[in-house]
């Protein structure tokens, strides 16, 4: 099997799994208990809570253990928006091509009387820092910008849109799901307030993530309970999944640059080989992108069918976000930069890891290949364009 579908979930590094196995049958006191059990316990999350600041650039009682990236989001800009509310403040700044977890969000928000703007994306994927300032109003309170996005793997000039938000006074959450553990982050030195992260992005446990908010922004809690997190999230910590992601993070930062200089190779020879392919475009741009995207269209098939085709090959890919996989719409990502409808149906995304090989890579181009070729065979669209009855969108 070649997996190629990492940017839905990676595979759990030993690393991670030894880093859990102790907190699962050694050290399994409640961190909230008051004998020694417990507080080993506790001193082990406050370990990782440490060990995970250290990654981010931040200081622990930054740091907030959530569900995952979908939670953090949700809370991030809800406790944001709340905020602003309370000073009058109830315009919320963000982009079209966002993940669900924020755009759903925002929607809810709506509801409630806030007034959002979806700023939209260029055909590269990339917005930038001037378009953000141009929709920052006195009444802004958020601008939530992801790091890199999740299908198309661009990533965002988030440095220089957070200066923005800082010196306009607005508070800037990214949603960093994407880039933690593969692109460096440091949450001071690009004026990040708010960040989102999961650890089944970077070979962590899934179901555990984390939520950076700059100290002197108040979260909202969203499950009642009891005072854990400092009373901003109920539950009792997962501490074997909370060790097992510290492990993986820094795993995954102290290795990011040699892992980000084989997979770009990877990826890149998987650019050049689908590029071959006749009429197809790679998706977002092909500089500012994450080392293991890649991203393309191919006109007159349904991304369905090569998934499923590709699948009785041995490859492992996706059409866009795990989380819509089930969907029959085109993706929002591929309309947000222009692709007609017609397009976005026959998408394909691939997403590398350090596990994969050159090896690997050529036997995807050729299988790709081979499989838009029998689908175009088989497709009355492709007929209908080869014979002139309608024109090619991709030239």
């Amino acid at each position: 099997m070649i997996y190629l579908d990492n940017a839905a979930t990676t595979k759990m590094s030993e690393t991670s799994i030894k880093a859990m196995l102790p907190y699962m049958n050694e050290i399994y006191g409640n961190p909230s208990s008051l004998h020694s059990a417990g507080q080993t316990a506790a001193q082990a999350l406050n370990d990782a809570r440490e060990r995970i600041a250290g990654c981010l650039g931040c200081s622990a009682r930054e740091i907030t253990f959530t569900s995952g990236g979908s939670e953090a989001d949700n809370q991030a800009i809800i406790s944001a928006a709340k905020l602003g509310e309370r000073s009058g403040k109830k315009h919320i700044i963000s982009t079209a091509f966002e993940h669900h977890a924020v755009l759903h969000t925002l929607k809810k928000l709506e509801k409630q009387g806030f007034e959002v703007t979806l700023l939209d994306v260029h055909e590269n994927g990339i917005i930038t820092a001037d378009e953000v300032k141009a929709a920052i109003r006195p009444d802004t309170c958020l601008v939530t910008v992801m790091f890199a996005n999740n299908e198309i793997g661009t990533v965002q000039p988030i440095a220089e849109i957070g200066a923005v938000c800082r010196e306009k006074g607005v508070i800037f959450h990214t949603d960093a799901v994407q880039a933690a553990g593969h692109i460096a982050i440091n949450t001071q030195e690009m004026n990040i307030d708010m960040l989102s992260l999961s650890a089944h992005k970077f070979h962590g446990p899934k179901g555990i993530g984390v939520l950076y908010a700059r100290k002197g922004i108040p979260l909202s809690v969203l499950i009642e309970g009891g005072a854990q997190e400092r009373g901003k999230r109920a539950g009792t910590e997962n501490i074997p999944a909370i060790m097992g992601m510290a492990a993986a993070l820094e795993e995954a930062c102290r290795n990011a640059e040699e892992n980000a200089k084989k997979v770009s190779a990877i990826r890149d020879r998987l650019i050049d080989g689908l590029s071959k392919i006749p009429h197809s475009v790679l998706n977002g741009d092909a500089e500012n992108r994450l080392p293991g995207n890649v991203n393309f269209c191919f006109e007159g098939i349904e991304g369905e069918s090569l998934l499923l085709l590709l699948d009785d090959k041995g490859i492992c890919a996706s059409s866009g976000s795990a989380c819509t996989s089930g969907s029959l719409d085109p993706s929002h990502v591929l309309l947000a930069i222009g692709r007609p409808h017609e397009i976005a149906h026959g998408s394909l995304r691939l997403s590398v890891s350090e596990e994969n090989t050159l090896d690997e890579a050529e036997y995807t181009i050729k299988a790709v290949s081979d499989v838009v070729e029998l689908l175009r065979g088989i497709s009355p669209v492709w007929r209908d364009l080869v014979t002139g009855k309608k024109e090619f969108v991709i030239k």
